[in-house]
């Protein structure tokens, strides 16, 4: 007899790093730290080589074309995180049936960190053994295995390390079913996660649905990504492939024997034949692993391979710690590509269903191919109807309403449901939910005034979108408004406007440094370094004067500002004021990889290269150090002519110093 599935409450115990506080500086330019081949690298990775565009089919290059991340604002930077773990628990759900079970973190984006085969005991993931914050999603943190719900733009989500709102819901077979469900603030759509496991099914179903309440149409980006461990064979059922290398070039290619030799980090987006089932397997030696198949909606597939190299190889053992072992990750999406974003009308949603699953084949011959063997076996397994009838029996549940509530999400759906009174059948954002961060919004909303702040301490979030800038235009103009107001200008592309917001407010502004600060940005996209470097200094030095304490906020601010001013000062070769803003860093700042790097930049740029030397040979390690990023390297290149140490060694394409 199956056991009856079930959800329940679980603490998951491992080594663990602080994920620390977000930088409370607006994000006023794109994360841009170095180039990866990776797809999911910072922004600006994603461009498309003009010479591959005229090759691509009519409906890839329109929606590679569509509507690219310009900005990551209303969102904050995540760079608070360090490299120190300890023991530490993380809330966790759990999925459960007879023959599977799941592990969902609500407060980490909903990624599902493990799912176990019962009969075998077998885990069908790559199982992160630690939780170790990296700068790989879109406003930094980030953290590899399992399976995860990537939304928004290309790149890994927003919301990766971020809490989710979950609940219990009746499933569609009677039993329960986990709803995961927030509000995606970069193009601001509101989506939903179902996750059920029919009693007694061998396969976890994942019902996904994003809506668009608004009357624009608005770009889709939705990739689900599984890490699963390194050695598996991927199969998937595609002759040819469009491959994103290292050297950014999109070109058609066969899929290439899986056990092709791949020295740099590879991207292999299938083109799977229309008409054809959409799935995607990984299998061990024995011919046993995970498959992951959906309904047509979900056409695209991938796979992402590190690469053998020594940077692939100290990128996984900086994720997931030395002896884990490495993943891969096998994808899928709504487009061929993650550099493509699809068009959702103006208030409509699109969704699909997903089935993850063990599947084992046996040894074949070169005459009854694995393509062929893995199909079969998934047609045994779940057959493509019975996947199509378990989408159309779930589509009426997705308006449930839901029942307990397990976990909490943010406040910004409730923000923007209070705000245009929107029905939101299944994914409710009540007001409940309202926080700290959006009560100043929220009399805005209802007094037509941005409220100053209550004690003095650095600016909060900004919200940017076109209604809000709107609300801004027309609010008392107090210097705290103004400044907000330039952020939301800024975003809209009006920079001219948006400096001269900023300097208004600096007239009667009690606090000078987020003014200036903003200006400098300012300065350096219109090529005024000399001039951006002076306002750094300036802002740094009236932030350190007024700052109140050593609290989090504080040296989030103070760590935030100084790693800016200090890089501009460098830039116009200004080592003395570097100086200054060097020893009134917090200690505790100075000490972290990121100042440390700069530490040695500092002291090269004072002609001290014997010093700047020894600190590569004390040792540091740069915590929020960007996939693909060049810096260490480079100005390890500038210390001498040695070899790059191993452990500093992060590089992903050929032609590196």
């Amino acid at each position: 007899m199956a056991i009856v599935t079930r959800i329940r409450r679980e603490v998951l115990n491992l080594p663990a790093a602080e994920l620390g506080p977000d930088n409370p500086l607006p994000p006023l330019r794109p994360l841009d730290d170095g180039g990866t081949a990776h797809a999911f690298g910072a922004v600006g990775d994603h461009r498309v080589d003009e010479r591959d565009r005229e090759d691509l089919p009519a409906d890839m290059a329109r929606q590679i074309g569509y509507e690219p991340l310009r900005s990551l604002l209303p969102v904050r930077i995540r760079d608070g995180y360090g490299r120190t773990r300890a023991p530490r628990a993380l809330d966790a759900l759990v999925i459960e049936n007879d023959r599977l079970r799941a592990t969902v973190l609500p407060g980490l984006g909903g990624r599902v960190a493990s799912l176990v085969q019962l009969p075998t005991g077998r885990e069908l993931l790559y199982r992160n053994p630690v939780f170790q914050p990296a700068n790989f999603a879109l406003n930094g943190a980030w953290y590899a295995g399992g399976i995860e719900w990537n939304i928004g733009a290309t790149g890994h989500t927003t919301l990766s390390c971020a809490p989710l709102h979950a609940a219990r819901v009746p499933a569609p077979d009677g039993g329960e079913m986990l709803r995961l469900w927030e509000w995606e603030r970069l193009r601001d759509l509101p989506f939903q996660v179902d996750l059920w496991l029919p009693d007694g099914s061998d396969f976890l179903y994942v019902g996904v649905r994003v809506r668009n309440p608004h009357e624009r149409p608005a770009p889709l980006y939705w990739w689900s990504n599984t890490a699963v461990p390194e050695d598996r064979r991927v199969v998937v059922p595609a002759a040819e492939a469009w491959e994103f290398g290292p050297d950014r070039r999109l070109r058609r290619v066969p899929v290439p024997p899986y056990d092709t030799p791949h020295p740099y980090a590879t991207d292999y987006f299938y083109d799977l034949p229309d008409g054809r089932r959409r799935w995607i397997a990984a299998l061990d030696a024995a011919g046993h692993g995970l498959v992951q198949t959906s309904t047509d909606g979900l056409r695209g597939r991938k796979l992402f391979v590190w690469g053998s190299g020594p940077g692939g190889r100290r990128w996984q053992e900086w994720l997931g710690g030395p002896g884990t072992g490495g993943y891969r990750e096998i994808q899928a999406g709504p487009a061929r590509t993650q550099l493509e974003h699809v068009r959702l009308e103006a208030e409509s949603e699109v969704s699909w269903l997903e089935a993850y699953g063990p599947l084992s084949v046996a040894p074949g011959t070169a005459a009854d191919p694995v393509t062929q063997r893995v199909e079969a076996r998934l047609a045994d397994a779940l057959p493509r109807g019975a996947l199509d009838a378990a989408y159309a029996a779930w589509q009426p549940c997705a308006d449930t309403a839901p029942g307990e509530i397990l976990a909490t999400g943010s406040g910004w759906g409730a923000l923007e449901v209070l705000r245009t009174d929107w029905k939101l059948p299944g994914t409710p954002f009540p007001e409940s939910t309202l926080g700290e961060e959006q009560r100043p919004w929220r009399e805005l909303l209802h007094t037509g005034t941005l409220p100053e702040p209550r004690r003095v301490r650095p600016p909060g979030p900004t919200l940017v979108a076109p209604h809000w800038r709107d609300m801004l235009e027309t609010a008392p103009a107090t210097p705290h408004t103004e400044y907000h107001l330039g952020v939301a200008q800024w975003h809209a592309g009006d920079r001219a406007q948006a400096v001269r917001s900023w300097e208004r407010a600096l007239r009667l502004a009690p606090s000078l440094w987020p003014l200036l600060r903003c200006l400098a940005v300012a300065d350096q996209e219109y090529g005024h370094h000399e001039r951006a470097a002076e306002r750094y200094a300036d802002a740094f030095d009236d932030l350190s004067r007024e700052r109140r304490d050593d609290g989090e906020a504080w040296t989030a601010a103070a760590a935030a500002l100084g790693r800016e001013a200090l890089e501009a000062l460098l830039r116009v070769r200004r080592a003395a004021d570097a100086r200054t803003v060097w020893e009134a860093l917090p200690p505790a700042v100075r000490e972290r990889g990121r100042f440390r790097l700069l530490q040695a930049e500092l002291l090269l740029a004072e002609g001290r290269r014997a010093a700047a030397r020894a600190v590569f040979e004390d040792g540091f390690e740069v915590a929020d150090l960007r996939e693909g990023a060049e810096t260490v390297d480079r100005l390890w290149a500038r210390l001498g002519d040695g070899p790059l140490p191993g452990r500093y060694d992060f590089r992903m394409r050929p032609g590196n110093p």
